[in-house]
């Protein structure tokens, strides 16, 4: 078990993290969704309580009880009053350590989720990037649907959630975090508490492979009828946070497409007006994660648009960023950091993620460093080295008919084009 506390007295609060290692990448194959299944029946009842007695309990303490299954890793947070903090922690560890998993709740719980799928739809944007992400990490665990299809839902069983639950919610697997009015002596005797109520078992190992690169450009059309609008994601492969030209690659992004007036948004939104919001993104993980350009031009600008990105992350890779742009972008990260720990909660969650994710042990700490030692050669090195764009996956939700040609051709040796149904599993 892994214990952080961060005590700050100020507010009579109290947030509490309970993590484990492991997410819906484990997902057994043909069980697409499990994972997601089976944390979210942790709160569907207790050997002790029912869903219904849970919820009340919630509601009497004041407090904000949450559930989590991620990529790669899964939690259970509680936000309570201070005087409940006993209390909550009781509920806590009753939620995590004795799940009733009833028949009866496990079937309106799948069907929810089922119900979701076709909600899903109706988003235009995770159509998208969930097409990016597949495409980009086909053969790879972050590309399978992490929601599962309405197949692999009817065939999730109540031993298939045990089992999981079972596999995943151990003493070993957890990482806990405690921030807010809680003094270090008694958080310690609460992990303590929730801890001792986990089964001890050896963690399950970790064994992601490296996801690979695309071999060349490729094009996902998620077809919808009638879209006026688009939802576009370009990208590839980025970096790992073990990586040494990690922190120097994120503050080329920013010179691109992390800030209000990088190149991106100057180019497509302030010069063009194609799409009110445009930025890149590369965040972290237990491997390498994607770096994504996302906009959302008109669908009468999107082929327009595509093609100027395109053109923007050549100009990117051949000819870097300049010494001023990054240094623009060195203040900007630095000066932000400030909103990204001005609460107890939000600096222990640094911690509690550095566990969770394996990151290196001074991933949050030394970032400001790293950044002050980032170079125009280090970022431009970086992205020499990480961005490939020969090798783009591109995708957009829109009416294929309308625009489907069009964006086709604003990709300069296209390889290869698929157009999916956006009500498809």
């Amino acid at each position: 078990m892994k214990l952080h506390v961060e005590t700050s007295p100020e507010l009579p609060m109290v947030t509490v993290l309970a993590g484990f290692r492991g997410g819906t990448v484990d997902d057994p194959q043909g069980k697409e969704g499990l994972s997601r299944v089976a944390v979210r029946m942790l709160r569907r009842g207790t050997k002790t309580r029912t869903a219904h007695q849970i919820e009340a309990e919630v509601d009497l303490l004041g407090a904000d009880l949450g559930e989590h299954a991620g990529t790669t890793s899964s939690s259970v947070s509680m936000d309570v009053i201070r005087r409940s903090f006993d209390r909550a922690v009781g509920l806590l560890t009753e939620v995590i350590a004795e799940p009733s998993f009833d028949e009866a709740e496990l079937g309106k719980l799948l069907r929810e989720a089922e119900g979701e799928l076709l909600e899903a739809r109706n988003n235009d944007r995770g159509l998208a990037i969930k097409a990016f992400r597949r495409e980009l990490f086909a053969g790879h665990p972050f590309g399978r649907r992490s929601s599962g299809t309405v197949a692999t839902l009817r065939g999730i069983t109540r031993q298939d959630v045990i089992d999981q639950i079972g596999r995943l919610m151990t003493r070993e697997n957890l990482v806990l975090a405690f921030a807010g009015d809680v003094d270090p002596d008694t958080a310690a005797r609460a992990a303590e508490r929730i801890a001792n109520a986990l089964p001890s078992r050896p963690a399950p190992a970790r064994q992601l492979p490296e996801p690979g690169q695309p071999r060349w450009r490729r094009l996902v059309f998620v077809d919808k009828p009638d879209r006026t609008q688009t939802q576009l994601f370009l990208g590839g492969l980025g970096t790992s946070a073990r990586d040494d030209d990690h922190v120097p690659l994120l503050v080329a992004s920013t010179v691109f497409g992390g800030t209000f007036s990088s190149r991106l948004m100057k180019e497509v939104r302030s010069k063009r007006g194609w799409s009110y919001g445009a930025n890149s993104s590369l965040p972290v993980d237990v491997c390498r994660e994607a770096f994504t350009v996302w906009t959302h031009p008109g669908a009468a600008d999107a082929a327009a648009c595509l093609a100027l990105e395109i053109e923007l992350l050549e100009a990117w890779r051949n000819k870097g960023v300049t010494a001023r742009e990054l240094a623009f972008a060195k203040r900007y990260l630095t000066r932000s950091q400030a909103f990204e720990v001005d609460t107890p909660a939000k600096r222990v969650q640094r911690k509690f993620v550095t566990d969770i994710f394996d990151l290196p042990a001074d991933y949050y700490e030394g970032f400001l460093e790293r950044v002050a030692a980032t170079t125009p050669d280090d970022a431009n090195r970086a992205i020499a080295r990480r961005i490939d764009p020969d090798r783009l996956v591109v995708a957009i939700t829109g009416t294929h008919a309308q625009i489907g040609e069009a964006v086709a051709k604003a990709i300069p040796n296209l390889e290869h084009v698929d157009v999916t149904p956006y009500d498809q599993e």
